[in-house]
């Protein structure tokens, strides 16, 4: 990959010796594991300690520093030490799972960073309900960077950021496929935040200040797109396995039609929306991140590249 000139590549094999099992105790049961899973996604317990269990560590160095930092900063400004939020940003396509890898570290932190408080989000609280998608004339286009509320995320990190006590993130449920009217999570003062959501490395034009001004360490989670679309259609069918017994759920209707033509749509909506979207918008900012984790077959990780600069 000609854009990741700037990266240290690494094997899942090199990757694991980087970690040494007596400096941290990070457990994770396989029933952990299982309640964490995202739809269809795949991760064993072997990953965690290859993958997952290293890179802990080098965020936990990482966010020593940052504090280090930041109370060296207020010193040199005489202004008042206190606990600056240490933000991870998680990005990549839909159906890549991020969702997972987002789960994972917030239970591998919470149990590695004693005594600190760990919190995950997703940026699909700051989607446009439908009918404003609707409205604007967009709905077609759920996903892209105009059917976010950029304003209203950016103002939530900068609060988060600020040290306000209380700050709101509407919630989003993929059941009815839409934002659930007054229905927030509440995140007070972290000691870390991990955001997850497609366009966490994004640029939009609309804006001066972006996600990643407010990121401290960034992963893109990559695959081959036709390993994605293929994930991305499984997870489809595990959605419709599940609507069966819920008539207000987003996929009752194609849980209950026709199979072929209900694939058929979701094939539809992968050419016409996501793929364009991951080429257009998700892709292009894979070089912005700070870790990329390179998926194969079955959600297996098999490359590292972290970036040297």
């Amino acid at each position: 990959m000609d854009d990741l000139i700037n990266y240290y590549s690494f094997t899942k094999g090199e990757w694991k010796h980087f970690y040494n099992e007596s400096e941290a105790n990070l457990p994770l049961t396989p029933s952990e594991l299982k309640h964490i899973k995202a739809f269809n996604d795949q991760i064993s317990i072997q990953d965690v300690s290859d993958i997952y269990k290293p890179l802990v560590h080098m965020i936990r160095l990482q966010k020593n520093n940052f504090d280090e930092w930041q109370t060296t900063k207020a010193r040199f400004l005489h202004k008042q030490v206190r606990t600056v939020p240490f933000i991870i940003g998680i990005s990549g396509s839909v159906a890549v799972g991020k969702s997972t890898t987002a789960r994972v570290l917030e239970e591998l932190l919470t149990n590695y960073f004693t005594g600190e408080h760990i919190q995950l989000i997703t940026t699909d609280g700051f989607l446009y309900s439908n009918a404003e998608l609707k409205r604007r004339g967009i709905y077609d286009r759920k996903g892209f960077p105009e059917s976010y509320d950029m304003r209203k995320l950016i103002a939530f990190l900068n609060e988060v950021k600020s040290g306000v006590a209380v700050t709101k993130s509407p919630v989003y449920s993929h059941q009815s496929y839409d934002i659930i009217p007054n229905r927030y999570d509440i995140v007070d003062r972290p000691d870390v935040l991990i955001i997850e959501g497609i366009n966490t490395l994004q640029l939009p034009s609309n804006e001066q200040i972006y996600i990643s001004d407010f990121t401290d360490f960034s992963i893109y989670m990559d695959a081959e797109v036709d390993l994605i679309e293929k994930w991305y259609l499984e997870r489809f069918g595990r959605l419709m396995d599940t609507a069966f017994q819920d008539p207000d759920n987003y996929y009752y209707d194609y849980a209950m039609g026709n199979r072929e033509d209900a694939f058929s749509m979701a094939r539809n909506v992968w050419q016409t929306i996501d793929l364009p979207n991951l080429r257009a918008n998700i892709l292009p900012t894979r070089s912005r991140a700070d870790m990329i984790m390179h998926k194969t077959d079955h959600h297996l990780i098999d490359r590292l590249y972290l970036r040297k600069y």
